[in-house]
């Protein structure tokens, strides 16, 4: 009983960096952490350092919007975050630490002829990759999700239909990064957070150390997991990225009585709701068009997320804003990630997520450790090279992508 009581630490205290690692990762979110965690856990590497800038779960992991899904339009994709899916149903067994993991549904709604086509199309490929994925009707929207309006008659955005996801949900954000940084730490890496990277030394091909605020270290493989600022440490070691970064923004409401208890998403509309444990209605948009590191919200978002979302569900009229917030997003080319090695032999990246990276924190963790430790790129990860842009071999996710969820 009087354990009950007794204060833990979910880490250990910091301490004076070493003065070299086996490896060094780049960014204390879900990735650089599940990257620590499965080095430790699958590989046996134990002499690790995370380095962030502020602190655990301080950048875009403790800002999304949680939401999960594998509901994607390329067969890579589909794969790829199906397999991270699958690693989230079994993560709180795995790190011992409430996830708060509700698979309760993901709506894609359909406004005009050619979404439903599109949603048809998708619902076929997730399918014959074994993903559970179907294009559904009015009459069962309204089952599913019977609080909001599916058959106005004056609606701008009329509902045709879905593309319904039953496996996709929501999961506590903060809840990842914490089990995924207690599991890191306990397998032995280190946390060093206001740790910032102010450059590398490159020699023969090959990052030799890592310049930090609190000094320098030798590193004999360097994870890149920043998100929106990849560009900015991929620069430091000589690897340009094809990598924009824009601001992502979303709000919440006042707590209210339980509305909703599945995902909706609408592409045409920009706009995607939940509701929280807590009650709070959870709206999100699109990306903003400019690109800037400066994570300050706007009125326009406000305006126009709070206009869709009434005409989805009027019972929000007089609801209350409680918050809203930004993050950064590092968009490709092609809306699909780099991940894997570079041109610089010990230099590899998690980058150009866009606004899907939280989905796939688990399979990147599992996939950059199993790299580090094997010295060979997981087939898994294989489509999503660098290369890809040089080589005209796209990952093209664009229709999969036209919101930010």
């Amino acid at each position: 009983m009087l354990d009950l009581f007794r204060r833990r630490r979910m880490w250990r205290r910091q301490r004076d960096l070493k003065d070299s690692y086996d490896v060094v990762i780049v960014g204390g979110g879900s990735h650089g952490l599940a990257a620590a965690y499965y080095l430790a856990k699958e590989h046996g590497i134990r002499d690790v350092a995370v380095l962030e800038k502020r602190y655990i779960g301080s950048g875009a992991a403790g800002r999304n919007t949680t939401i999960l899904r594998s509901n994607y339009k390329t067969p890579e994709g589909a794969r790829f975050y199906d397999a991270s899916v699958k690693l989230y149903e079994g993560l709180s067994e795995d790190l011992n630490f409430n996830l708060l993991f509700s698979q309760c549904g993901h709506l894609t709604l359909a406004h005009s002829d050619r979404a439903m086509f599109v949603m048809a199309n998708r619902a076929e490929v997730n399918r014959l990759a074994g993903i559970d994925s179907r294009l559904i009707y009015p009459d069962e929207i309204k089952r599913l999700a019977p609080a909001m309006q599916v058959d106005n008659p004056h609606a701008t955005y009329p509902i045709m239909g879905a593309l319904y996801h039953p496996p996709g949900g929501i999961i506590r954000h903060d809840a990842v990064v914490w089990g995924f940084a207690r599991g890191a730490d306990r397998g032995g890496a280190e946390l060093h957070q206001n740790t910032e990277v102010l450059g590398m030394e490159r020699v023969n091909g090959r990052v030799s150390e890592v310049r930090t605020n609190r000094g320098t270290v030798k590193a004999g493989v360097v994870l890149n997991c920043t998100a929106g600022w990849s560009t900015l440490i991929c620069d430091m070691a000589g690897v340009p990225l094809p990598i924009t970064t824009h601001i992502l923004q979303a709000c919440v409401t006042e707590a209210l009585k339980p509305l909703l208890d599945v995902v909706i998403v609408s592409s045409q509309m920009h706009i995607y709701i939940s509701q929280t444990d807590r009650g709070e209605f959870l709206l999100g948009a699109e990306i903003e068009p400019w690109t800037t590191y400066r994570m300050q919200g706007t009125l326009n978002f406000l305006q126009e997320v709070s206009r869709h979302a009434m005409e989805l569900f009027p019972q929000l009229e007089r609801a209350r804003l409680l918050r809203s917030w930004a993050g950064l997003c590092d968009l490709s080319p092609d809306y699909s990630p780099i991940l894997g090695p570079t041109e610089v032999e010990n230099f590899h990246v998690s980058a150009g997520w866009g606004t899907y990276g939280f989905k796939a924190a688990p399979i990147v963790g599992k996939t950059l450790a199993e790299l580090v430790a094997t010295g060979r790129t997981p087939e898994l990860i294989a489509p999503f090279a660098l290369e890809r842009f040089y080589e005209d071999r796209l990952v093209s996710e664009l229709a999969a992508a036209a919101v930010s969820h």
